[in-house]
């Protein structure tokens, strides 16, 4: 707790990240804005309150970060909060559900793998369209979701995928492609989307066969030492061959990855290599506006707008590039959200832990994307995708949401070069 209390002196009080904070918002209550959570935890390190009184008001935290874009002396909310997360979940011993999720669900592609299995057979089936009609509810909120999720593709094409893609040489880039948990095993056509525009720009693709887990639902949860072993694994798994870089489509795996280093102690070896790592560690966005080898000619006739994930926005600092993509496809009718930096509320699983909390704070962002009147909302991770889709589905819209790599897929891109 040391670190942290420290770290509270920065905080003034001033009261300038409230207006930014979706829980003070929806909850109107002090105790769950950032600097009534930076306050909590001083009294905590100064023995004036208790450590289970950090429980609630951090666990409510949906860790976005917006505060820190507005905090005028540049407090380091993100390590506060996690320092008391580690904190708290010392302080408690694990449950068996929640042993099983981070220590061998979250890491293990034989899990993912079974997740994707599971999800297609759920659909096939129909009983995705069945679910809500249940007399009972699924754990964890799971019926809000059943059947807003993605079309699956068969166990038998997932298995087919190849490691490397090597189309064009010489490549213009070679990059490592992270795959992730969720995107690969539920968002397994959004991952294959991404593949495909990197080649047709004219990179050669790599999956690493070892990569893992990012580690960021550990890191946010407290459990340190586990972030802290996933972290590892992934840079090792992607020093095995030279990459310009190491691109991810999912705003919070790529926010996990840039901030790996602050996992290790400066000096260290691994520390190092962290840095390495991270200094490689590119939103697909980013990738291909650097490349710019794609030519888009399908018009999509269709009003947008872009739901960012809070994560790319305030951690990973990618505003302009998803914008700028968008731009560049015939027929789209930009419409920007008012506050495009308000978080939608799914927050890694946020909106299945906390569930009507984070229904309350997406209710106020569907009240800004009913107003854009869009035809799609584009988003650029998968915790916002299945958010959208919920709050579309909530709110009756005759919309969907998207994926930012998918919208480019339907836009016919080809290599610049052959046009």
């Amino acid at each position: 707790m040391k670190q942290a209390y420290d770290l509270t002196f920065d905080c003034v009080q001033c009261g300038y990240c409230l207006p930014a904070c979706p829980t003070y918002e929806t909850m109107e209550s002090e105790t769950h804005s950032p600097r009534g959570r930076i306050n909590l935890v001083k009294m905590v390190a100064e023995g004036k309150a208790a450590v289970q009184d950090l429980e609630e008001p951090m666990e409510k935290c949906l860790g976005c970060m917006a505060c820190t874009s507005v905090c005028p002396t540049n407090v380091q909310y993100g390590e506060i909060l996690e320092n008391a997360k580690e904190v708290l979940d010392e302080s408690k011993p694990s449950g068996r559900l929640e042993s099983f999720l981070f220590e061998d669900f979250f890491p293990s592609k034989t899990w993912m793998n079974r997740l994707g299995d599971a999800t297609w057979l759920f659909q096939q089936t129909g009983a995705d369209r069945i679910t809500n009609r249940l007399p009972w509810n699924l754990p964890l909120h799971l019926e809000a979701f059943a059947d807003i999720m993605p079309s699956m593709p068969s166990p038998v094409k997932r298995k087919r995928r190849a490691e490397r893609y090597i189309r064009r040489r010489p490549a213009v880039k070679k990059v490592g492609f992270f795959t992730g948990c969720i995107m690969d095993s539920v968002f397994f056509e959004s991952n294959e989307s991404t593949i495909e525009l990197l080649l047709r720009s004219g990179a050669e693709v790599v999956l690493p066969k070892s990569q893992t887990c990012c580690g960021a639902l550990h890191a946010h949860s407290g459990k340190k030492n586990k972030a802290i072993e996933l972290a590892k694994e992934n840079i090792a798994a992607f020093e095995e061959e030279a990459f310009d870089y190491i691109v991810e489509n999912a705003g919070g795996c790529g926010a996990q990855m840039i901030e790996y280093p602050s996992l290790f102690e400066k000096g260290s070896r691994w520390h190092a290599r962290a840095v390495e790592f991270s200094n490689r560690v590119k939103d697909i966005s980013e990738v291909l506006v650097e490349i710019d080898g794609l030519v888009f000619s399908k018009p999509i006739e269709q009003t947008i707008t872009y739901q960012p994930s809070c994560h790319m926005t305030y951690v990973q600092k990618v505003v302009e590039p998803p914008l700028a993509l968008l731009e560049k496809v015939p027929g789209i009718r930009l419409q920007e959200l008012e506050r495009p930096g308000f978080c939608c509320g799914s927050a890694g699983v946020y909106n299945l832990v906390q569930h009507e909390d984070s229904m309350d704070i997406l209710d106020v962002k569907m009240q800004d994307v009913c107003q854009t009147g869009a035809d799609q909302v584009v988003t650029s991770n998968p915790g916002c995708l299945l958010q959208m889709k919920l709050g579309i589905k909530r709110e009756g819209m005759d919309s969907e949401a998207v994926h930012l790599v998918d919208l480019l897929m339907q836009a016919d891109p080809a290599p610049r070069s052959l046009r």
